[in-house]
């Protein structure tokens, strides 16, 4: 049930997406004005970078270099996101330098959980606060009679009326599984998944009161298969399945797909 929840999810979004695409001179097209990402080190785009020091490489060296920011040798999945909707790279919120948020921005922070604790301080509930202060701080600058007419610091922010037709992507929740393999038992990572579920769905109607209505949701991958996980259990006996990936992680998630089925 809990995955068939994930899943429920994550096809409203595709829902959602689709139902915005029309037909521009005979072809159907999605546009959108603007991107808001929300996530981990998937798709952080150079915040974890701009808040505590420079990522380790490969940094996206066959992508923009030491100015990526990205965990990656190259693009992610948010970068071919962008590139297919035809909408410039998303700037990370954390990042002032060279930023442009005409077009969105990226909240996601290497490390980052649904729930807070965890590896890292911004969980996906202070994300969502800090896309709500952005929002409101956009509107409040659009709209101030000081800048009003300065042209060139307009061309740098969203329109206040961009928000609601916005794409809201988010790719989280591996490092909440993660942390708990770490921490705790593998029973006690089963009990937690209703909470972070439940959390999740609170956070997206928390977007949802802020008049976001297009969702694009990630799932959760195979966690046992991370090159990360491979290293970390590689010299306990008898965990590493025959494709090498971690069996207590993967039995987990076989277990929901199982029930979500049932």
């Amino acid at each position: 049930m809990l995955m068939m929840f994930a899943l429920k999810c994550v096809c409203l979004s595709f829902v959602g997406v689709l139902s915005s695409c029309w037909v521009v001179q005979g072809s159907k097209r999605c546009e959108y004005p603007a991107i808001f990402n929300f996530g981990d080190s998937n798709s952080d785009t150079g915040a974890i970078s701009a808040a505590f020091t420079v990522v380790l490489p490969p940094n996206g060296q066959n992508f923009l270099g030491s100015l990526s920011g990205r965990a990656c040798d190259g693009r992610l999945i948010i970068d071919f996101i962008t590139e297919e909707l035809k909408v410039p790279y998303l700037s990370a919120y954390l990042n002032p330098v060279g930023s442009n948020y005409r077009h969105g921005a990226n909240f996601a922070t290497g490390g980052s959980s649904i729930l807070p604790g965890g590896y890292s301080p911004f969980h996906l509930g202070l994300q969502i606060s800090q896309f709500i202060q952005f929002k409101s701080r956009t509107r409040i600058l659009f709209y101030h009679p000081l800048v009003n007419n300065k042209l060139s610091f307009k061309n740098n922010i969203p329109r206040p009326n961009d928000f609601s037709r916005a794409l809201y992507t988010f790719d989280i929740g591996q490092n909440d599984l993660a942390y708990g393999f770490q921490h705790t038992s593998e029973e006690q990572v089963r009990e937690s998944i209703p909470n972070i579920l439940r959390n999740f769905s609170q956070l997206i109607q928390q977007l949802y009161n802020e008049g976001a209505r297009l969702f694009w949701i990630h799932n959760t991958g195979p966690i046992g298969c991370l090159p990360f996980n491979f290293l970390s259990y590689e010299s306990k006996q008898g965990n590493l399945d025959a494709n090498g990936c971690v069996k207590p992680q993967m039995r987990l998630l076989k277990n929901l797909i199982a029930n979500s089925r049932s």
